[in-house]
């Protein structure tokens, strides 16, 4: 009988299929055969070779119309899930990487243009009948295949719903005695429980609230109050790729202050969001900074004897009795009225400190500060960045303290002369290229101390000629005297820091009760994960900190140290192996185990190398500038560690000229060139760990909220946060856990905030519990610290500012919003 046309283009539609179905699983196979013979040789699992081997298999067989296929090709789908479940146990993101594509094409093999031309005969005796086949889904050789991807789908179900990192807990409901409104014992001025006067609220750095308006019962209806546009945008001629909105604004009285990238100064009127006033300090293009730019805030001093006082007109000769100080790009200190925006001329030379003067190397772009000085009743302490890795002779890291109401140079702390304090004389220099300060400072004026964190010595990779003075300071919290700048204290966070793990974050000054005694702790988070918790009088270990042995063998002409510090209370993830990488499939996985494998790594502190070395955690940091918020009620901290790893590979240098990483020749009278290191004897090549499809190599989560019991070093609760909404080429918003870069804020109803995760959300947590409780949408990257008042509704605000992270990559903006219950 002739067969129908339908019949006949059935049949064709099945032979092309079938035929498409061998060249792709030819082709698979030969990708995880290569790939993974390659990965066998240098050490690592046999799984992709033997996968690889079966896809073969599975084409031969499907090219010969074998049902066999179908049962081979069962084969891998079980070996692949019992060899998944081995590595990762249930653990949906690890899972679906390693069998995304083998279930895919499963189910193409059940397809029935493929099953019906499986078993094909000319027809004879004992042959099936028209229209019945002798493999289906539900029959056959198909039979196994559906049964094995059933288990597998069991499988990603049960994961969907297991989450292997998370740690659920309750926050101690105990109170503390000491004050929320001003340090205990301070002799500073007490700040309202409505406003938030320093970067971190008060001078002890906590990011934490005394309002308890917002409660983990009502936060869910939250709702915008008002929303201002500071019309400051990047991508301006002469930014830098660090172009970045990071501030924290001010609020006294019923006022907000607050400051752009491109160094505008603004009030607003708190309540209402109206601006008030607007100074534009007037920056050079030539002269912005070659690596950063931005403002992460303000600094404010009350007027004298008036602790309360919210503004003032200005005094006499234009000193100003209540001033704001605004730290430059182009490396300035400008004191500004609080009332108006104008310059307060009686302070420094027409109202500013130049803090260029006495500084070494004066390269127009690579001195500033990018962080708000510390304000005391007397003095402003006020540090500096340089540029990272560029060369061998930068600029002092000195700190300096000047006279509140003169603009005096009071001392200078230079850490290689860390004795010689007094102000220097006309005509010297400070040391070159020494450890800096570049993060925001606490200070305890009961004590008489000020807290820095410091940063490495260019460049940070290598550590060859450093001196005993930098050996001893770099990387470290120093306490320094108010009145003289003399060293109280240091505590030394990395040692012969190889990995530009320098202090990133604020102190966070908190009295705590330890064996029934009221401690003054300082809690200290590092870029390797540590929250270090110290007396604050001595520097000494609050929770056990131990030496723990470090990789050893660093390049020629350089050493590492045999220990590192490690805190009991430490967010250090576990090292890396094979089994952590990760792809979108099992091949840009693959690809990763391989990258890993070529690279060095001893897990955490393997020196930099020549041939590369992984670097885990990486200089992104578990904690970066936004440090953690804690509660001196409850004695916790709520912290958001980040988990990156980086590559870091050392290239030999010959001469100061040629351009070793960026290629070619420096040209003449040329800016520095950023990981050159010029004048050292290696450059340095600095990335992500990433596939080549641009993702993490190593599997999510990459982010976390978690809250620690600061008096027992427990981590009560983690929980990842965050989703890939705004970081993937399809906008999905599945919760993997990503990365932050920016603080936390906690109040005392209970409720934590945070914006600086890379999906553009603010959002709300019960700190007992770390449930999430809201959420709003941002315009823009949120990469802040959010902060909160009472307005003169008498309304608790809770303000964000949404500007992006030229190298986070995250959306640009100028958006500052506040948000409020309804009235």
């Amino acid at each position: 009988m002739k067969q129908s046309e339908p019949s006949v283009a059935l049949r064709a539609r099945g032979g092309f299929a079938l035929w498409a179905m061998v060249i792709l699983l030819a082709v698979l196979g030969l990708g995880a055969l290569g790939g993974g013979l390659w990965l066998i040789l240098l050490g690592g699992s046999w799984y992709y070779a033997v996968a690889g081997l079966l896809f073969l298999a599975t084409a031969a067989l499907l090219a010969k119309r074998s049902p066999m296929a179908l049962s081979v090709y069962a084969l891998l789908v079980i070996g692949t899930l019992i060899w998944a479940l081995w590595e990762v146990g249930l653990d949906w993101w690890p899972l679906s990487a390693r069998g995304d594509v083998i279930a895919v094409v499963g189910f193409l093999l059940l397809l029935p243009w493929v099953t019906r031309r499986l078993g094909e005969r000319q027809p004879m005796a004992g042959a099936p009948a028209p229209g019945v086949y002798p493999v289906g889904v539900f029959r056959g050789t198909g039979l196994p295949l559906t049964a094995a991807l059933a288990v597998v789908l069991l499988v990603a179900v049960a994961s969907w719903f297991t989450d292997p990192h998370r740690i659920d807990g309750t926050v101690p409901a105990r109170q503390q005695t000491a004050s929320a409104a001003a340090p205990a014992g301070g002799t500073g001025p007490v700040v309202p429980d409505g406003e938030w006067q320093a970067y971190g609220r008060t001078g002890f750095g906590q990011r934490y609230s005394p309002l308890s308006g917002i409660t983990p019962d009502n936060a869910d209806k939250l709702q915008v109050a008002w929303s201002y546009e500071t019309g400051d945008l990047r991508d301006q001629p002469g930014d830098p790729k660090e172009t970045t909105f990071e501030v924290t604004p001010l609020k006294i009285g019923n006022r907000l202050f607050l400051c752009s990238p491109h160094q505008h100064v603004i009030a607003l009127d708190a309540t209402t969001g109206k601006e008030v006033w607007r100074r534009d300090l007037q920056i050079d293009p030539k002269q912005l900074a070659l690596q950063h730019l931005t403002c992460r805030g303000l600094s404010y001093r009350p007027a004298p004897q008036a602790a309360t006082a919210t503004a003032s007109t200005p005094a006499a000769g234009g000193a100003c009795a209540a001033k704001l100080f605004m730290p430059t790009a182009d490396g300035r200190l400008v004191a500004l009225n609080s009332e108006d925006g104008s310059i307060c001329t009686g302070f420094g030379e027409n109202g500013q400190v130049n803090l260029w003067a006495n500084m070494p190397n004066v390269q127009p772009g690579a001195y500033y500060s990018t962080s708000p000085p510390v304000v005391t009743a007397k003095l402003i302490v006020v540090g500096g960045t340089v540029l990272d890795n560029v060369s061998t002779k930068e600029q002092s890291g000195v700190v300096r303290a000047f006279d509140a109401d003169s603009g005096r140079l009071v001392w200078n702390w230079d850490s290689a002369k860390p004795d010689q304090t007094a102000p220097i004389a006309d005509g010297q220099t400070y040391t070159a290229n020494s450890p800096n300060s570049w993060s925001i400072a606490s200070v305890d004026e009961a004590l008489g101390m000020v807290y820095l964190p410091l940063g490495n010595q260019p460049p940070d990779q290598f550590g060859g000629n450093r001196s005993p003075e930098v050996e001893r300071f770099s990387s470290s919290v120093v306490a320094l005297d108010l009145a003289t700048g003399q060293v109280r204290w240091v505590f030394q966070t990395v040692h012969h820091d190889l990995w530009d793990y320098d202090v990133p974050a604020q102190p966070s000054l908190i009295d705590l009760t330890v064996n029934g005694q009221t401690v003054p702790a300082l809690v200290q988070p590092t870029k390797q994960g540590e929250l270090f918790v110290l007396d604050r009088r001595t520097g000494q270990p609050v929770l056990p900190v131990t030496e723990k042995p470090a990789p050893q063998g660093a390049a020629e002409g350089d050493r590492a140290a045999p220990t590192q510090p490690v805190s009991a209370l430490s967010y250090d993830p576990p090292p890396l192996s094979g089994a952590d990488m990760w792809g979108a499939t099992m091949f840009d996985q693959l690809a990763c185990r391989i990258a890993l494998k070529r690279l060095r790594y001893d897990g955490r502190f393997t020196p930099p190398s020549l041939q590369g070395s992984l670097i885990y955690p990486g200089n992104f940091g578990v904690f970066n500038w936004g440090s953690v918020a804690v509660d001196p009620q409850r004695q916790v901290a709520f912290t958001t560690p980040t988990y990156l790893a980086f590559v870091s590979q050392l290239v030999p240098r010959k001469n100061d000229s040629d351009l070793y990483v960026q290629g070619g020749e420096r040209p003449k009278f040329s800016l520095p060139a950023l990981n050159e290191n010029f004048g050292a004897p290696y450059a340095i090549k600095l990335g992500p760990f990433v596939s080549v499809l641009g993702l993490p190599c190593q599997s999510p989560p990459w982010g976390y909220v978690a809250a620690a019991d600061l008096t027992t070093g427990k981590v009560v609760w983690k929980h990842k946060n965050g989703t890939t909404r705004d970081a993937s080429p399809v906008p999905l918003p599945l919760r993997m856990g990503v990365p932050n870069l920016g603080g936390p804020m906690m109040t005392a109803g209970g409720v934590a905030f945070l914006s600086g995760t890379i999906d553009y959300y603010v959002r709300a947590y019960d700190v007992s519990t770390g449930r999430q409780l809201w959420e709003s949408r941002l315009p823009a990257g949120g990469q802040a610290t959010p902060m909160t008042y009472q307005g003169e509704d008498g309304r608790q605000y809770v303000l964000v500012v949404a500007g992006g992270h030229g190298s986070l990559g995250t959306k640009g903006g100028d958006s500052v919003i506040a948000y409020a219950l309804p009235k």
